[in-house]
């Protein structure tokens, strides 16, 4: 009977010493922030050909410029800290260049494309968080010419501030993000992250027992452009 209750209760603190504990081993030795979200890289770059004026489409492009977009959150997951990147490369879209203007642009995203390292989130995330059955995409258009004058020819980049509407989950909401622009070869290639605050889009932060999103965050994207 002795026997039986010390085994008992080694049981019993065996499982209380995984709770306490599995969260600390989790934070201290698992888990790390994800890469950053997809910016423009010079790496391969190479001088421009042509000038910017025309139409263009977004393309799959190639590393380490390829085309992606999703978004960057900070969150608690079982004690541990981290910064949460998801991205899609399943991207459409195009631009309208006059002369030097930026005059017209739009962005798609598949919701239901972007993941993380988690599926478990990505489920939540695809599920209760964007309801991708009943609102598939996420989109960027431009509400106001863009000046791109100052992109270089020589393989470097340019930032340039574009105003513009977002909307996720069905919800669209004015927003202005800095967008750095490389003009390589035959390429247009742009990217940026645009700060929201979930709740103004009626997207819910998910906050439950094992796991707190942070009611802020970014919406990323790379788009690599050709002529259509």
């Amino acid at each position: 009977m002795k026997k039986s209750w010390w085994i008992t209760g080694g049981i019993a603190l065996v499982a209380v010493l995984a709770l306490l504990v599995g969260p600390w081993v989790y934070g201290t030795w698992i888990a790390e922030d994800d890469d950053p979200a997809a910016a423009v890289s010079t790496s391969a770059a190479q001088a421009a050909v042509g000038n910017l004026a025309g139409q263009w489409r977004v393309d799959a492009g190639a590393a380490p410029n390829a085309t992606a977009a999703g978004y960057t959150v900070h969150e608690v997951l079982n004690g541990a800290s981290v910064t949460v990147v998801g991205s899609t490369d399943q991207v459409d879209g195009g631009a309208t260049v006059d002369g030097q203007t930026l005059t017209a642009a739009d962005v798609t995203v598949q919701v239901k494309g972007i993941t993380t390292d988690n599926p478990r989130r990505d489920g939540q995330f695809v599920g209760n968080v964007m309801s991708a059955g009943a609102y598939p995409t996420a989109t960027f258009t431009l509400d106001a010419p863009v000046d791109l004058s100052t992109v270089p020819r020589d393989g470097t980049t340019a930032t340039v501030p574009a105003t513009g509407t977002l909307e996720l989950r069905g919800v669209k909401r004015p927003v202005t993000v800095d967008i750095e622009v490389l003009h390589s070869g035959e390429s247009l290639i742009a990217s940026g992250s645009v700060p929201v605050t979930w709740t103004d889009f009626g997207v819910q932060p998910p906050s439950f027992a094992f796991v707190t999103v942070d009611g802020s965050g970014t919406v990323d994207f790379l788009v690599h452009l050709v002529r259509d």
